[in-house]
């Protein structure tokens, strides 16, 4: 029998630069660097030492000064650091330079995120969307995998190194295999829209839930609906989409999609990857939006979702209906609940672990689906089992009493469902 050894973590430290002009505070400046230490965990290595900077001018050769590079690369080497993790964007040519300069791999704050998608998707199309970020992200950065190749070599015309000849065939490779993944998620949107029109047939109302990263919403998901969806407190527990269906308390039903959370300055290759998934976000009849109520960055945390609704086309006339739930009320107990007419822009304070205000919640899902329902007396032959099922699956039976051979039944049903009952 052959044994293996488990290797150890690697080591890493986290940079955080902060320009002089920023325009964040120091307590959301704070918040961000710990919520990138929280990421640079997430990645699986070991965080050992995070180092905070403050940056006069960003440098386009290394993003830091020559001396703030001198100083890390000494740091780095004496706490045997072999990843860095930098909090900011960085070009193939600053991620190219650091790394010559420390001998340690580099990661933006882009590749830590990328890195943390590939590891948690776990069905097929999380994995497609994963890959199609990550292939889009590395095109422009093929350069830093052949330094070791001769880039430049005399010749004729337009011969160049060997390098260079490898790296356009790694390009045309990439860019085929990009072209391959996109069809498939088109595959998979189109799959999608069939099965919205599916339900849209039936009748059967979309609920997406959206969020800031680590805010709830797969606690709730599975409260709501008796399910099992992993759910951790770590950021980006849940990267595949997860629709099931709910049945109310009065015995409606609706379909709920559980989605990726949102982090700031989410990588727009993530958001054009994940788009397939957003999809259900994007088509949803409603949507709640779950707050941390507990972290101090909540409201930071509401714009930042706001912020990337917009840019998947979510605002003005094309935003659906919206409810806050405000989450972790038995952390936060001052919150107070707030409801509005029409549903949108309420606020239901929560609690998704231990179940305070669900009910509340629930209620209000159920008074949303009726919102558009009419009164019909309607008259059927008795031995019609059927159409009075209909009537207790798809509305509110007020009143039903026999009269002859003939069931009489006063009902609440909404007008579509209505007329499918007149025409049967």
């Amino acid at each position: 029998m052959e044994l293996t050894t488990r290797q150890p973590p690697e080591r890493a430290a986290s940079l955080h630069p902060r320009t002089v002009d920023s325009p964040r505070s120091d307590s959301a400046w704070n918040s961000r660097c710990e919520e990138f230490i929280r990421l640079a965990k997430s990645s699986g290595c070991e965080h050992c030492a995070g180092h905070r900077l403050p940056v006069r001018q960003l440098q386009p050769a290394t993003l830091f000064g020559s001396g703030q590079v001198e100083v890390l690369a000494g740091q780095l080497a004496a706490d045997e650091i072999s990843v860095a993790f930098v909090d900011h964007q960085l070009s193939p040519v600053q991620q190219r330079n650091l790394e010559k300069a420390w001998n340690v791999k580099v990661v933006d704050r882009t590749g830590l995120i990328l890195e943390i998608f590939a590891a948690r998707a776990r069905t097929r199309e999380g994995r497609l969307q994963v890959e199609l970020a990550s292939l889009n992200y590395q095109l422009g950065r093929l350069v830093r995998s052949w330094t070791h190749l001769e880039r430049q070599r005399g010749g004729h015309g337009f011969l160049g190194g060997p390098g260079e000849r490898q790296i356009e065939l790694d390009r045309r490779m990439i860019r085929q295999r990009i072209q391959a993944l996109e069809k498939e998620l088109q595959h998979v949107r189109r799959m999608r829209a069939t099965q919205r029109s599916g339900r849209q047939r039936k009748n059967i109302r979309t609920v997406a839930l959206v969020g800031y990263t680590n805010a709830g919403k797969s606690t709730l998901f599975n409260r709501l609906c008796a399910s099992s969806v992993h759910a951790a407190d770590q950021l980006f527990a849940t990267l595949d989409p997860t629709l099931r269906k709910v049945t109310l308390p009065g015995g409606m039903e609706l379909m709920l999609s559980d989605t990726v959370g949102f982090v700031q300055d989410l990588p727009h290759e993530l958001v054009d990857a994940f788009r397939a998934t957003l999809e259900e976000v994007m088509e949803a009849d409603l949507i709640l939006h779950v707050r941390d109520m507990a972290d101090e960055e909540s409201v930071m945390q509401k714009q930042v979702v706001e912020a990337t609704l917009q840019q998947l086309g979510l605002d003005g006339d094309n935003l659906p209906p919206m409810i806050e739930l405000l989450n972790k009320c038995d952390l936060a107990p001052q919150l107070e609940t707030r409801l509005c007419d029409g549903i949108h822009g309420s606020r239901i304070a929560i609690s998704a672990l231990h179940g305070q205000g669900v009910s509340h919640l629930m209620d209000l899902l159920q008074d949303w689906l009726q919102q558009d329902f009419r009164c019909y007396e309607l008259r059927f032959p008795a031995s019609d089992g059927r159409s009075l099922a209909y009537c207790h699956a798809k509305g509110e039976v007020l009143n039903q009493r026999l009269e002859g051979e003939d069931m009489l039944v006063q009902v609440r049903l909404a007008p579509r469902d209505a007329k499918k009952l007149e025409s049967h």
